[in-house]
């Protein structure tokens, strides 16, 4: 089994063979929008890709000691109130398009303190919170993104707060910013970078997906999982720029080509959460892997996966 979940992972050019037992659980619960997951269902889930019952039992149970996730009177699972900020960032990226407005040139800056440095959770937290809406900085203590997300500054703010942004930072508008300081401002985000990623997840999600109809279940399963996984972590990572700074076709495409692949992913999971069929987001896939080199903090108070 190892050995084969290796050879998807390659495919997929992902390191690595699989999620852990704590990334996997949340992974799968996030795809669920009504109803709870009996542990069965996560215990058969774990074993495509190696990971022990036990371990995966005793992921749970640290899980729920941090509230990532909530159990009912019959032991089935469902995300808890501690991971609902990230899991709405997460599911949202059939909506991109939505959560942008049009741009006026006006910029969203956060202006934070230096915590201690041995406040490491609340680091986390902030860089955490600053990545998933795409902010940048742009000098010591100040962060920046362009003024272009629905719901402006108010909205921005209360995400970032939810997120675990600390209290203490300031969320305002900037405008009217120098010509040299303009251009730096632009200048942030790796474009380029961008668009050449947006094609290449794009790519290998066409080729994924003349791939599975031919494979076996659990294989079809686990390539889903991972394939699905990194183009996911790209849609939920992304700035949302507005089109003077970057063209957004390439990320349309993807998100195109990611809508197509997810209803081939859903066909591959069905017998594993059937149950759930009717009431899932998204196909399961592997996100454990949001935060590099560490992985994401889904928690307000810094849990992390």
């Amino acid at each position: 089994m190892l050995h084969r979940l290796a050879i998807f992972a390659c495919l997929c050019n992902i390191p690595g063979v699989g999620p852990s037992p704590k990334s996997l659980i949340l992974d799968l619960l996030s795809t669920v929008r009504r109803g709870n997951v009996p542990v069965r269902a996560l215990v058969d889930a774990a074993q495509l890709f190696g990971i022990a019952e036990n371990s995966l039992r005793v992921a749970l149970a640290r899980l729920h000691g941090a509230g990532l996730v909530e159990r009912d009177e019959r032991g089935q699972y469902t995300l808890g109130a501690a991971a609902q900020a990230v899991n709405r960032q997460v599911t949202a990226w059939r909506s991109t398009e939505a959560r942008m407005r049009p741009w006026r040139g006006g910029w969203v800056g956060v202006q934070t303190s230096a915590p201690s440095r041995s406040d490491r959770p609340a680091l986390r937290r902030r860089a955490r919170a600053l990545r998933l809406l795409g902010f940048r900085e742009l000098v010591q203590g100040l962060e920046l993104r362009p003024d272009n997300l629905s719901g402006g500054i108010p909205t921005v703010r209360n995400q970032l707060y939810a997120l675990g942004l600390e209290p203490a930072a300031m969320v305002l508008g900037l405008s009217a910013l120098d010509a040299d300081t303009e251009s730096r401002a632009r200048g942030l985000w790796d474009v380029e970078s961008l668009d050449v990623a947006y094609d290449a997840m794009r790519r290998e999600l066409e080729q994924s997906s003349e791939r599975l109809p031919r494979m076996e279940r659990e294989a079809a399963m686990a390539e889903s999982f991972l394939c699905g996984g990194r183009v996911l972590r790209l849609l939920v990572l992304d700035p949302l720029l507005p089109e003077p700074i970057a063209s957004a076709a390439p990320r349309r495409a993807l998100v195109t080509a990611m809508r197509h692949y997810d209803r081939l992913g859903r066909a591959c999971w069905a017998g594993q959460l059937g149950v759930f069929h009717s009431a899932r987001q998204h196909t399961p896939a592997n996100l454990g892997m949001l935060d590099t080199p560490g992985r994401l903090a889904l928690s307000a108070t810094g849990a992390t996966i």
